[in-house]
């Protein structure tokens, strides 16, 4: 540009006559002088492209930009690291080989149901990252479904061994355990936890009434069932009124699964709106550190190793009972729903420590729906297909106490706000209800 400038300067000068080669060749200098000697770039659209691509000057060091996997054994060593850092649980790991040792010698059975109960909590949480990883793959609506569907994962598979092994009472007890576990002990924990830093907190009034709704769907379709065995024992006897009891607990099942299904259109699809507060703040989620194959390989191993678990877990309960007088309910109520939930149960009580009361709610409710609206309906198809006389029906004190919890809950969540004493209230009825359960016979 300096040079243009002399040049110029040289032009003008009065040294002769200027001529009409030289004014054409002023002429041009003044245009090159007014247009820069190389192409000029839009800065804002240079560095837009560096943000997207990570280079220096945008703002996005190499740290934020998740490395391609390793392949190979270093691709094996970043996956077993990435699945031993996820949870903090996962020391319990270390309970996986020992309660899988003491059950295959046959060992106390005290031993082997406190080791293996002990290695399902991590494996839980394990199934739980690796099913968010996957569903990170998939988009929001198929990873919604998944974590819907592998939410409960761990209780399915132990119900699916007690099933197969004719333990109908336990499972049954464990599906119920489960949704009171939920819908009392979580609930109430995340309310007293998030009350205690904050004064009030709020969530969705209408995911709250339709969670409310289907809870009293859930609780109809047990109740039912028992006044209708309460009627036809009055007036048949013998077998005929197990096989009408059968026809209408799987006929109700039909309907449940149906209308869960609609509710996952409905929370999914058509109302997807109204529970974006349900899958926590999307511009906070990382991305998938673990490819689909992957994915798959871990959740097919974990789940595996669960049932493996599982398997002596319940294989242990019978000498357990007789060993600690312990009833079976009381384990399949209290107990077992522990081993599935006890990550979960943190992760609620955690985001509601950071106002995060819709999530927390989700956590909640949302996993006392899945079990009362699919996993115990799915169960009672099952054990139609295996041949074992899985039903609806439970016992009157059982029904009962699931109508009153549900009719606490729905008054606690109805107003969509929360405080500690709610949270207070919550948990002593399942104290009591756990008291209760602790005396509780093992045969009627």
């Amino acid at each position: 540009m300096q040079n243009l400038k002399k040049a110029k300067v040289a032009l003008t000068r009065p040294a002769g006559p200027r001529t009409a080669s030289s004014a054409s060749l002023l002429t041009h200098m003044e245009a090159a002088e007014s247009t820069p000697l190389v192409n000029t770039f839009n800065t804002a659209d240079i560095e837009e492209e560096e943000e997207s691509n990570g280079l220096p000057g945008s703002g996005i060091g190499p740290d934020d930009i998740p490395a391609p996997p390793p392949i190979g054994i270093f691709g094996l060593l970043h996956v077993v690291r990435l699945l031993m850092l996820s949870s903090y649980v996962n020391v319990l790991l270390v309970f996986v080989p020992v309660g899988i040792v003491f059950g295959a010698i046959h060992g106390s059975p005290y031993l082997v149901f406190s080791f293996n109960f002990l290695a399902i909590v991590p494996l839980a949480a394990l199934l739980g990252y690796v099913t968010e990883e996957l569903a990170k793959h998939v988009g929001q609506t198929l990873g919604g479904l998944l974590n819907a569907t592998f939410g409960n994962a761990v209780e399915l598979i132990v119900a699916v061994v007690a099933l197969a092994r004719g333990e109908i009472l336990i499972v049954q007890a464990s599906m119920l355990g489960s949704i009171l576990s939920n819908i009392l002990l979580v609930l109430g924990c995340c309310f007293l936890a998030g009350g205690m830093y904050y004064q009030e907190q709020h969530f969705s009034n209408i995911v709250a009434q339709t969670m409310s709704s289907l809870m009293a769907l859930a609780t109809s379709s047990l109740l039912i069932p028992a006044a209708f065995r309460a009627t036809i024992d009055s007036v048949e006897e013998g077998g005929i009124s197990e096989s009408r009891m059968l026809a209408v607990s799987r006929g109700t099942a039909i309907v449940l699964l149906i209308i869960y299904v609609l509710y996952l259109v409905f929370q999914l699809k058509s109302h997807a709106t109204l529970f974006e507060g349900l899958e926590g703040d999307a511009e906070d989620e990382e991305p998938a550190q673990m490819s689909v194959a992957t994915c798959l390989i871990a959740l097919t191993a974990i789940t595996v190793i669960v049932s493996v678990c599982a398997d002596y877990l319940v294989d242990s309960i019978d000498s357990l009972v007789v060993s600690t007088g312990l009833s079976k309910t009381f384990i399949g109520l209290i107990l077992l729903p522990i081993v599935g939930n006890a990550a979960e149960h943190v992760t609620a009580v955690m985001v509601a420590m950071k106002n995060k009361m819709e999530l927390a709610i989700g956590v909640a409710i949302g996993s006392s729906m899945q079990i009362a609206l699919f996993l115990t309906p799915f169960l009672v198809i099952l054990g139609w297909i295996m041949g074992q006389p899985m039903t609806l029906f439970f016992s009157t004190f059982e029904t009962a106490v699931l109508f009153v919890s549900v009719f606490i809950t729905n008054a606690q969540i109805q107003d969509g706000t929360s405080n500690w004493l709610e949270g207070a209230m919550l948990l002593g009825t399942y104290m009591i209800i756990a008291i209760a359960f602790a005396f509780y016979p093992s045969e009627l």
